[in-house]
């Protein structure tokens, strides 16, 4: 696309936002809601719109080469992520559910649920790509200066074993006595084909066969195997076409290719402009200062000095100059011309002269005084009567003020008066404007010499007092009541600000990064990306709920969940401060559903630091209660200096055991119960530092304590059929098997019900060997080979799911939707109750009847 196109779609998506902005600041307030159905909708359109217009400004703020514009898309941006976290809070509060489904809206908007996704900005990782790149060449050099191996670990859990020297020399020998055996197979086999061959030449006899009798034989195989050939291709295209059979892997288009490559120049011009306009902002403010820096200087005194004589001859004396905390000089023109200020003052020294006055007077009779407080009370009263009126019908669900709407605002402003009508016919290439760039700076260059200037009337004012004023006596009193009230106020900021001891003070980051590396406790994450976490939408969800049935949630429901309440915060300092904070997250499921593959999606998404806090990793290291106290300091130090940053904390229910096992009594699992808490409350929202814990068995942990740790609890179940043929599929082809129509997919998906992400990555891995790839041109691939490997492995039955439900039905957040539940059921018993006027009395009598009878 072209740089026109770009600002076409930024244009479009700023006229929907506009829209969008009316819809939530109404002219006329609308009646607060009480129907929770429309109170939903309302929250789920308003959700739904910004994801389009944020998919869409992403895309325009990852191509868009004009260094100026982006940053103003940046900023709407930003504010929309902040704003759909708002929405995803007050869903989550009006339905007591993590999980959301949005059927009818989708149909309505003519959206598909792929565009339910959310997108994760790409400048989150390759703004500091430089930073990561960086981090792990220290990272591979400490691991190599302290002769640690690091120990991979697979997404599904699977660690890559070790291995002695002696298994590696067998390894290699048996490996070679192999290929040798192979080769001289090879060479005898075409000896005793060429002899085969010669003993054929010698014992055929010479055609005696017609040569037109020969062609027609030839035409007739040639044609019957053409025909054959078309129709296994022509049936194998209808069953694409009605999703019987998988498509083939889809190799690029060269259109797609050349779009690939025009993306990537793009960016490579981005970084361009983006230095020229760095160097701009240098060299124009320099500029700006030596051309206008006296003009600006001059004016400045001159409005001071005038501000001086006018309230002189309003007040009879000259004004008290701002202080610098105030904002100096700035302040007296900020709001306010000289003829106002002269009459803030006048009306200052009225109110002196009236408290005076009263403070001379007798206090009134008492009579006076009863007729007074019987006034008052009348009137408290009537105040309360309105209050509780007014309350009454203010009752229902108002939508709570937004910290984001106001920079979505300032961003559709600066569009609206910048950007919208500007003519940029010469600026082709779409660089800088220098103009905007010299309007910026000149504000710049105007506070910094508006310091210098205040300084200079300060002294000038004081001179002008003592000369016209002449009461140099009076002046040194009150100058010394206010230095000793200004040191009242130093010993009171003192007391309030009471800092943490740091444990650390001594020592800098590089050597904690360093020591926390080498025992295992900072850790390299894989590079997994969020999209590699299969999973299909849930397609019943709403039906479901309608029929007072509530669905296990969807893998994408979880994907969506990771995006809004890790990637975006972590990635976005702005939205990580304003939006509702999360500090902690707890990814409870089976064994195989893919947690950890989530944490290592966190960091390679955010471009976070992984620190590894379990109980397992945390055994021996730092022994006693000084020692943990130490340890923990030091991780969260280095997590805030080089955030973001995500600890994780694997088997989170050993912490909060409720009676630990006799085998992990020596491992002290719940060494962390007590401190995690109070490091916890110490993070602020200026931290981007994310708490994640991983759980299989949540329901063995003391659910009070598990729960006031972890505020936000993600429910991970085992993959549905829908999602089993998607990652069947997807894992088939990236390992590099060919699929025919005889392999039966939807079978095998049928099949693997009750079984995780981890049991079928590992059946793939084990019977897709590279033997078995190299032989898929003979021997096509077949579902039944997959059987075997799958019946070695436990699946999830449907108990354990339950007891994972149940398990959650006792959280905070599921007691408050079965209470939630029961009310709405209590509602509608109580609505059929009444019903139509009369109809319940007559069922009653003719019931008393037939028991008479």
């Amino acid at each position: 696309m072209s740089h026109s196109s770009y600002n076409r779609m930024w244009a479009a998506n700023h006229k929907v936002l506009e829209g969008l902005l009316e819809d939530e600041f109404p002219i006329v307030q609308p009646r607060p809601q009480r129907d929770r159905l429309q109170i939903f909708q309302t929250l789920a359109g308003f959700y739904l719109k910004y994801l389009q217009i944020m998919r869409n400004l992403e895309e325009v703020s990852d191509q868009m080469v004009h260094p100026q514009k982006r940053r103003v898309v940046r900023t709407v941006l930003e504010g929309i992520m902040g704003r759909l976290l708002e929405l995803k809070d007050e869903m989550v509060e009006l339905e007591f559910s993590e999980f959301h489904y949005f059927d009818d809206m989708l149909q309505d908007l003519k959206m598909t649920p792929s565009d339910l996704e959310v997108p994760i900005p790409r400048y989150f990782v390759r703004e500091k790509l430089r930073v990561l790149k960086e981090r792990e060449r220290m990272l591979a050099h400490i691991l190599a200066k302290g002769g640690h191996l690091e120990q991979h670990e697979s997404v599904c859990g699977v660690a890559a074993r070790g291995m002695s020297v002696e298994e590696a020399v067998q390894l290699i020998q048996v490996s070679e006595r192999a290929r040798q055996g192979r080769l001289r197979a090879r060479f005898m086999r075409d000896i005793r084909h060429d002899e085969t061959r010669s003993q054929l030449v010698h014992s055929q006899s010479t055609c005696t066969l017609d040569p037109d009798a020969a062609a027609v034989r030839i035409q007739k195989v040639w044609l019957g195997y053409s025909q054959r050939k078309r129709t296994k291709r022509e049936r194998l295209e209808e069953l694409i076409f009605l999703g019987m059979v998988a498509p083939p892997r889809p190799i690029p288009s060269p259109a797609e290719q050349y779009a690939q490559q025009v993306e990537a120049s793009r960016r490579v011009v981005q970084e361009q402009h983006e230095a020229e306009y760095q160097r701009a902002l240098v060299s124009i403010k320099e500029s700006v200062r030596e051309v206008e820096g006296l003009d600006i200087r001059e004016t400045l005194q001159e409005q001071i000095r005038q501000w001086f004589i006018e309230c002189r001859d309003a007040t009879g004396k000259f004004p008290d100059f701002p202080s610098v905390e105030d904002g100096g000089s700035a302040r007296i023109f900020a709001q306010k011309t000289p003829e106002q200020v002269a009459a803030e003052l006048a009306a200052k020294e009225e109110e002196k002269e009236k408290k005076k006055n009263v403070k001379g007077k007798k206090e009134k009779s008492g009579n006076e005084k009863k007729e007074k407080k019987k006034e008052k009370k009348g009137k408290a009263k009537e105040k309360k009567k309105n209050a509780g009126e007014a309350e009454e019908a203010e009752k229902g669900w108002k939508m709570t003020p937004s910290n984001f709407l106001p920079t979505v605002l300032q961003g559709t402003k600066m569009f609206r008066e910048v950007w919208q009508e500007r003519d940029e016919r010469q600026n082709f290439p779409q660089r800088f404007d220098a103009q905007l760039v010299r309007e910026e700076k000149r504000l710049e260059v105007e506070e910094e010499v508006r310091v210098q200037v205040d300084e200079l009337m300060r002294q000038e004012l004081k001179n002008l007092k003592l000369a016209v004023d002449k009461e140099k006596g009076k002046k040194k009193k009150t100058k010394k009541g206010n230095k000793k009230k200004k040191k009242k106020g130093k010993k009171t900021s003192k007391k309030k600000k009471k800092k943490e001891r740091d444990l650390t003070a001594d020592r800098t980051i590089e050597s904690l990064y360093e020591e926390l590396v080498l025992e295992g406790l900072l850790i390299r994450p894989l590079n997994v990306k969020l999209s590699e976490y299969i999973g299909e939408y849930s397609y019943l969800g709403t039906t479901l709920r309608q029929a007072d049935i509530e669905p296990m949630p969807s893998l994408s429901d979880v994907r969506q969940l990771i995006a809004l309440y890790g990637i975006l915060p972590l990635g976005s300092q702005s939205v990580h401060e304003r939006a509702p904070l999360i500090r902690t997250l707890l990814l409870a499921g089976p064994a195989g559903v893919g947690k950890k593959m989530l944490v290592h999606a966190l960091c390679t998404e955010t471009g976070a630091n992984l620190f590894n806090l379990s109980p397992a990793n945390l055994a021996g290291k730092y022994p006693g209660r000084l020692g943990l106290q130490y340890l923990l300091h030091m991780v969260f130090k280095v997590a805030r200096q080089l955030q973001p940053s995500v600890v994780w904390i694997g088997d989170a229910e050993k912490t909060f055991y409720k009676k630990i096992p006799k085998l992990e009594k020596e491992m002290e699992p719940k060494r962390l119960k007590k401190d995690l808490p109070k490091v916890l409350k110490s993070l602020r929202p200026e931290d981007r530092v994310l708490v994640v814990g991983t759980s299989r068995r949540p329901f063995e942990a003391d659910l009070k304590s598990l729960c006031k740790v972890y505020k936000k609890i993600i429910l991970i179940p085992r993959p549905d059929y829908a999602s089993r043929l998607v990652l069947w599929r997807d894992l088939l082809r990236t390992r590099g098997a060919q699929l025919t129509p005889a392999f039966d997919l939807s079978s095998l998906a049928k099949v693997t019900d009750g079984y995780t992400q981890g049991h079928i990555l590992r059946a793939v891995r084990s019977v897709l060997t590279t033997r078995r790839l190299s032989q898929m041109g003979r021997r096509p691939l077949s579902a039944v080979e997959f059987i075997p490997v799958l019946a070695r492995q436990d699946p999830v039955y449907r108990e354990e799911e339950e007891v994972f439900k149940a398990w959650y039905s006792r959280t905070p957040l599921g007691k408050k939707r079965l209470r939630a539940a029961k009310t709405m059921d209590e509602e509608g018993e109580v609505g059929k109750a009444k019903g139509p006027k009369g109809k319940r009395k007559k069922d009653m009598k003719g019931k008393k009847k037939k028991n008479t009878k």
